[in-house]
């Protein structure tokens, strides 16, 4: 197929790029640089521009003859969201809303959607099924929630179909090395530890640690990133016109922010310097998904489930590029 995949240069969409391209699609990268890397991707494939430009959107999807979207391009920082509500309304929903009337005018009707789990807000059940009411805590979350209900809306009105996949932690680089995690500011747990391990950062925070859970820090559900990348193809390859699907893209097992910093230690060889704080507003004591609705709908289980091997592969990315894709 030929694909566009919007976000392509970032994180999970340089890994979902690799994928399709190895699964044997033409693949096409659309991305505004802001907190993609050039580097993450084949350059003869790279299409920088912003999806606000409806126009150049459009021109692309009939040059190209794009069959899918792959929409990877949001701001993703949680933090951010709630200091800066306007920036995640501007970009995440009227820049998609842009995309969606440019795959419109160019007969595009298939699509697979980057939603995330802070769609469900605080949770009343764990593991989450994807039945779970949507309450969203942050503009981030919510974001992505209206992007969920815009879909259903395009599909009842002009029959597309679509795939929403709510990721949980995603985390890992690419087994062969050659992409991996490089946000700035970084904000992920994973390489945050491993920061520590590589003398540029003096500790990790843990943020609670009279959390109801075994060890009394939060728990959360970490999905390699070569698995999601998975998971959006089998997701495509689902698609039909009219047909509508919601999976949660987890493990199903929750490990605890003690477990992954022990996890970092082992893999390094090195002491993590911890230093312990208090709660942070807004943060569950557990969030883990119930994957049996992506198994269900996609055929799709995660198969990096042990954590171990899921943080040496960030390790080896991490050790080999200390400063990111800059080099050095």
């Amino acid at each position: 197929m030929n694909i566009l995949v919007t976000g392509g240069a970032g994180y999970i969409g340089s890994h979902a790029v690799k994928h399709l391209t190895a699964c044997g699609h033409s693949v096409w990268v659309f991305d505004n640089l802001v907190y993609g890397h050039r580097e993450a991707v084949d350059a003869e494939r790279l299409i920088e521009g912003d999806l606000l430009d409806g126009a150049l959107v459009e021109s692309v999807l009939r040059e190209h003859q794009i069959e899918a979207v792959m929409h990877f391009a949001a701001y993703a920082y949680v933090g951010e969201s709630v200091t800066d509500p306007g920036k995640y309304y501007h970009n995440n929903i009227v820049g998609t809303i842009s995309l969606l009337e440019a795959m419109r005018r160019a007969g595009v009707e298939r699509i697979v959607f980057s939603s995330t789990c802070a769609t469900y807000g605080v949770p009343n059940q764990v593991p989450i099924p994807e039945d779970h009411p949507q309450s969203p805590i942050n503009p981030y979350g919510y974001t992505k929630l209206v992007i969920e209900q815009a879909l259903e809306d395009y599909r009842h009105a002009y029959g597309w179909g679509y795939a929403a996949l709510r990721y949980f932690n995603a985390s890992g680089a690419a087994a062969d090395g050659s992409i991996g995690e490089d946000h700035s500011p970084e904000t992920h747990l994973i390489p945050l530890i491993l920061e520590v391990a590589l003398g540029k950062r003096e500790h990790i925070s843990v943020f609670g640690t009279d959390y109801p859970t075994p060890d009394g820090s939060c728990i959360r559900d970490y999905i390699h990133v070569d698995d999601l990348a998975a998971a959006h193809l089998a997701a495509l390859e689902k698609l039909e016109p009219g047909s509508a699907i919601r999976c949660n893209l987890g493990t199903g097992t929750g490990v605890s922010v003690r477990e992954v910093i022990a996890a970092c230690e082992r893999a390094t060889g090195k002491p993590i310097k911890v230093v312990e704080g208090p709660r942070r507003e807004g943060d569950p004591p557990e969030l883990v998904a119930d994957p049996a609705g992506a198994l269900a709908a996609i055929g799709w289980r995660a198969e990096h489930t042990d954590i171990e091997a899921l943080v040496a592969s960030a390790w080896r990315w991490h050790k080999e590029h200390p400063n990111g894709y800059a080099g050095g």
